[in-house]
């Protein structure tokens, strides 16, 4: 496996292919519809709650915190349920995506033309997956609850590349 830091380094981007396995530490940032939704409308009135320019957002909302724990189960959610909002996200610097799912041919070409990736991330493991976040901390729109954005360090975190930036589809 191939172990990647963020923040993303492009030529590191650029280099990874769709099938290929990676281990992802660093900052990124939990976020899903309706959070999704907000970052839309605070796009547009360019007052975004976090730097989107290079950043990474993971598909997920996580369950509450069990005491002594850093984060409750954190699985990833479908992706394709933020496809109507990601090309405008991706026009802003976003860098990188987590989820499981395929993706609409829109955002497969956004992916493309802003030379970004899609991770896949193991679906089922949502509690297995806790083991690789250090750091969780809520940071924008806390009246959602689990669909808040969250500030996550991670280690080692264990990803499939999905999309390349080439376009490169593991589902295609």
């Amino acid at each position: 496996m191939k172990k990647i830091n963020i923040p993303l380094k492009q030529g590191e981007v650029l280099k990874l292919k769709a099938g290929e396995e990676v281990l992802l530490s660093g900052t990124i940032y939990t976020a899903r519809d309706q959070a999704h939704k907000r970052l839309v409308e605070a796009i547009r009135k360019k007052r975004t709650p976090i730097d989107l320019k290079g950043a990474i957002i993971y598909y997920c909302g996580p369950t509450k915190t069990p005491n002594g724990k850093v984060i409750g189960s954190c699985g990833p959610t479908t992706s394709s349920r933020m496809d109507e909002f990601t090309p405008l996200i991706l026009s802003r610097g976003l860098k990188g995506m987590i989820g499981k799912g395929a993706r609409s041919k829109e955002v497969i070409a956004a992916i493309k033309k802003y030379k970004a990736v899609y991770f896949l991330v193991y679906a089922g493991c949502g509690a297995l997956i806790t083991r690789y976040v250090k750091k969780a901390k809520q940071v924008a729109y806390k009246d959602l609850g689990p669909e808040a954005i969250y500030k996550l360090e991670v280690k080692d975190f264990p990803l499939i590349v999905g999309i390349d930036t080439k376009g490169r589809d593991i589902y295609g």
